[in-house]
């Protein structure tokens, strides 16, 4: 909902493609399911999809085609005010490029958290896929509120106990942040809470021990590592490490450094997240 994509058909229309052939190609089950879950790389799904297309402009036109696409700037304004009263978290399925095409458009910055299909390895509307979420957000079903511009992914949010709502238009998104009570449509607006507690969320065991060991040293505490797992606890490589940090060196919660934390998060490859 925060980005959307112009219409394939001036790119077909330009490399001789017929109408119609990129979306056939490119989102194809078998090709991009498999994208969709981490199973394969992003370029690795590009690739196959030239090879469908089988014809002599498929490279040129996938390459024209693998744009970022644009920022829907009504949405972006309505998420800007929602984060001023809870925190916003960007559930999407993607392939492995999506890091990258939300920085290129700015987005990465204007979500509290961003949780990938190919990172948790399951796509919505399944229901395991609003529950991997959840526990890469720390957070509870009853208390989020998930919106979507498609009825399936917020019925398989619905079937978790989250509050799923279809939203298939801005006013409609509008409309459900209102009724919430996360937008006033006032100027004046009341900051967001600092949360006490912030958690480091990491891929890799031995950089989340090692930070926590020199946050430790310059008196975060308690920089307690856990591993959280994400596919069940029979799949010890389906896991993430999180640090968890209460206070700061000065003695202030820790949220009040969440800036601080969040850039240190990113030079990890990893995330922020607080216990709420």
């Amino acid at each position: 909902m925060l980005r959307r994509f112009p219409p394939d058909a001036p790119v077909e229309d330009a490399h001789g493609l017929p109408r119609g052939a990129l979306a056939r190609a490119g989102f194809a089950p078998d090709l991009i399911t498999p994208a969709l879950v981490g199973a394969v790389p992003d370029e690795v799904w590009r690739a196959s999809v030239v090879d469908r297309l089988a014809a002599p402009g498929a490279a040129a036109a996938v390459a024209a085609w693998s744009r970022p696409g644009e920022v829907v700037t009504e949405a972006l304004a309505l998420v800007r005010r929602a984060r001023t009263r809870c925190r916003v978290a960007l559930l999407t399925n993607a392939t492995s490029r999506l890091p990258d095409d939300l920085r290129l458009l700015g987005l990465d910055r204007e979500v509290d958290a961003v949780v990938s299909s190919a990172r948790i390895g399951v796509a919505k509307p399944s229901p395991e896929a609003f529950r991997r979420a959840l526990r890469v957000l720390q957070h509870s079903p009853g208390g989020t509120v998930f919106c979507d511009d498609k009825e399936e992914n917020a019925a398989g949010a619905r079937s978790i106990g989250i509050d799923g709502v279809h939203t298939p238009t801005t006013a409609a998104l509008r409309e459900a942040l209102v009724a919430r009570g996360l937008l006033d449509g006032s100027p004046e607006v009341e900051p967001r809470a600092v949360a006490d507690e912030v958690l480091l969320v990491l891929p890799e065991r031995e950089a989340a021990e090692r930070l926590a060991g020199e946050l430790a040293g310059a008196g975060w505490a308690p920089a307690a590592v856990h591993r959280e797992l994400l596919a069940g606890e029979d799949d010890a490589e389906a896991a993430d490490w999180v640090v968890e940090l209460l206070t700061a060196p000065d003695g202030r919660p820790a949220g009040s450094r969440r800036d601080w934390l969040d850039a240190l998060a990113e030079e990890h490859d990893g995330f922020t997240s607080d216990n709420g």
